[in-house]
């Protein structure tokens, strides 16, 4: 969707001031206005092994939960281990040389 309100040669204030007198987007099948980046639910950051070890703050169940889960994993075999290490294509993408 393009709005008649383009940019026009770089002045951002002018374009935010003309988008703000515009009716919301209304949704033909509800009826309502279409949801903003501010409508979103905010979600707390999650806890880190810093802030628990380091810094001392009480764990939280989910991060407990996903203490347990990648500490109960079972281990892997040399021979899995290589294949692994054979897939990853490692940080330059490159499946031709594996990390």
């Amino acid at each position: 969707m393009t709005s008649t309100n383009a940019l026009k040669g770089g002045d951002f204030a002018s374009y935010l001031e003309a988008t703000q007198n515009e009716p919301p987007i209304v949704s033909a099948k509800a009826g309502t206005a279409s949801p903003t980046p501010f409508d979103a639910p905010i979600t707390p950051p999650r806890q880190t092994i810093q802030q628990v070890v380091v810094e001392g703050d009480e764990p939280t169940d989910e991060f407990l939960e996903e203490w347990r889960a990648q500490t109960n994993l079972p281990e892997l075999s040399d021979e899995e281990f290589a294949r692994q290490a054979l897939e990853a294509p490692g940080d330059d993408g490159d499946p031709r040389t594996p990390e």
